[in-house]
């Protein structure tokens, strides 16, 4: 009697320890290894399983113990037919159907010698999360009734340390999920704490503010990482977040303007959303902030602002003149003689043509944006056309001069020659428009195996380098003060790329080292096959 009660004691305070040690533990894998094998130690086995229910209610092996790997797909029998009701528990009615059988069939498969086996389930809020088998490697040595109490009490303690430590292993990798997210965010974000100190800044805005590093830093606030001023360079203050939540609070707060780096520079134009976040008390908790670079939205908005004023103009300019002219000869108290109506007659049609082009231009741009140029390939010589061209900026520009200048051999382009004479006139007219009189407008041409190409080049201001790409998209025009004075409202480079990468060909500005501008493209050469 006195040897079995010091046996109940020793079994006793090892499973206190093991329980001890497996509550301490949040490693999955840590807590089903030593789940796994001190259940075996505790009934004396040679080896062991623990299988856990997945999603789709089926079982999957996740620990062994005195098993090899690559045994254990064998194993799959004794994970098939398990009842996941723990109704049947209490009155000790829970078992595998055919448990021994399937052992036996694993076993004589293995060649192992496996005889007697135990399964009992982890149970979590009446529901079956997992099993634990143990296997003794003696046929005469049978589980009995207090092998299997001793393994439930202890498998009812393993079943919430391995739930523990999945809801831990859940909870790292979300954390690690949105930590991801965050850190590759396309936007800027930045989390407070109550006390405004920054808890998380996510690379974005690290790149967007100069500041990096100071998440935990006691001196640094967001106010001093987010600095926000406005176009005349005074600072806009933080806005008041509520330190209690109420019925009229804020989902979110907005605030726009420049930002200003570390270095107190002046950065992009952001878009700045405080969302503050409260307990359950209803007090202020933490502040996710998100910023957003709108610099390019807000040029945008400038552009077509800047198109609207300029269109406006371009358009009441000939209105006027054709509206002026149509009135002073349409006046019946006044005898014309032919000269004056001719020359009214010549300006109204002058100015009405100078409409139908500033139609005709924002019909284009509309179909650029569509993708919907109508082109007609044909066998097309660039120099006889650009010649024709020239021939008629002579006439109607005398202060500039015109070269041409194309190989001998100059080979014929696959193109649609009104579309390109349309470039042309476009490159010609910026040229002239944007260059001094007097001054020199070059158009050279060039060949090879493929390409067939063609320059204009003028002694212009010349276009800054950061602005060489973006002039080719609507509404944008130099930024050089010479050039914002001329009249023009940014879309005929625009519609000139969308003609030549219609062609497949290719636009684009060529830096030099002399001044002006030097705008190439190149289109497709005829073939004799096409």
């Amino acid at each position: 009697m006195s040897i079995r009660l010091d046996y109940g004691r020793q079994q006793s305070k090892y499973l206190l320890r093991i329980t001890r040690a497996m509550t301490a533990r949040l490693d999955l894998d840590e807590v089903l290894t030593l789940v796994l094998t001190s259940s075996v130690e505790l009934l004396g086995g040679q080896a062991g399983l623990i299988a856990l229910r997945q999603a789709d209610d089926s079982f999957s092996v996740v620990a062994s113990y005195g098993l090899q790997s690559r045994w254990l797909p064998l194993f799959a029998p004794l994970l098939t037919g398990i009842p996941l009701s723990s109704g049947d528990l209490a009155h000790g009615h829970w078992s595998i159907p055919q448990l021994r059988a399937k052992l036996a069939q694993v076993a004589a498969a293995l060649a192992l010698d496996l005889h007697q086996g135990v399964a009992l389930p982890l149970i979590v809020d009446n529901a079956i999360t997992g099993v634990i088998y143990v296997f003794r490697s003696r046929q005469e040595a049978i589980f009995s009734t207090v092998d299997r109490e001793m393994l439930k009490g202890f498998a009812d303690q393993a079943a919430i340390a391995v739930r523990n430590a999945r809801l831990y292993q859940e909870s790292v990798a979300e954390k690690q999920r949105l930590e991801t997210i965050l850190e590759h965010s396309g936007g800027g974000v930045l989390i407070l704490g109550r006390d405004g100190q920054i808890q998380v800044i996510n690379r974005a805005l690290e790149q967007l503010t100069g500041w990096s590093h100071v998440a935990g830093e006691a001196n640094v606030y967001a106010s001093r990482v987010i600095a926000l001023v406005n176009n005349q360079g005074i600072p806009i203050d933080w806005p008041e977040l509520p330190r209690e939540h109420a019925s009229d609070t804020p989902l979110h707060i907005r605030q726009e303007g420049y930002l200003l780096r570390q270095d107190g520079t002046r950065g992009g134009f952001v878009s700045v959303i405080f969302t503050p976040l409260y307990d359950e008390r209803g007090q202020l908790h933490s502040v996710v902030v998100n910023v957003t670079d709108i610099s390019q939205f807000k040029e945008t908005e400038e552009m077509k602002s800047a198109f609207v004023s300029a269109i406006s103009h371009e358009l009441k300019t000939p209105l006027a003149l054709i509206l002026g002219y149509a009135d002073t000869l349409a006046r019946r108290d006044v005898q014309w003689d032919d000269k004056t109506i001719h020359e009214g007659l010549a300006t109204i049609k002058e100015e009405a043509e100078r409409l139908t082009r500033m139609v005709d231009n924002l019909l284009d741009t509309a179909r650029v944006q569509a993708d919907g140029l109508s082109l007609r390939f044909t066998a097309t010589k660039l120099d006889l056309l650009a010649a024709q061209v020239v021939e008629e900026f002579r006439v109607l520009n005398t202060g500039h001069l015109f070269t041409l200048d194309f190989p001998p051999d100059y080979p014929p382009a696959r193109c649609d020659p009104e579309r390109i004479r349309q470039v042309l006139n476009n490159l010609l007219s910026n040229a002239v428009k944007y260059s001094p009189p007097g001054t020199l407008v070059r158009i050279e041409g060039w060949a090879d195996d493929n390409v067939v190409g063609l320059s204009v080049s003028d002694e212009g201001p010349g276009i800054l380098p950061d602005q060489q790409e973006r002039v080719f998209e609507r509404f944008v025009r130099g930024r050089d003060p010479r050039t914002q004075k001329a009249k023009g409202a940014g879309l005929g480079l625009f519609i000139s790329r969308g003609i030549i990468e219609a062609h497949g060909g290719r636009i684009w500005v060529k830096r030099t080292p002399q001044p002006g501008t030097t705008i190439c493209f190149t289109l497709p050469r005829m073939t004799h096959r096409q």
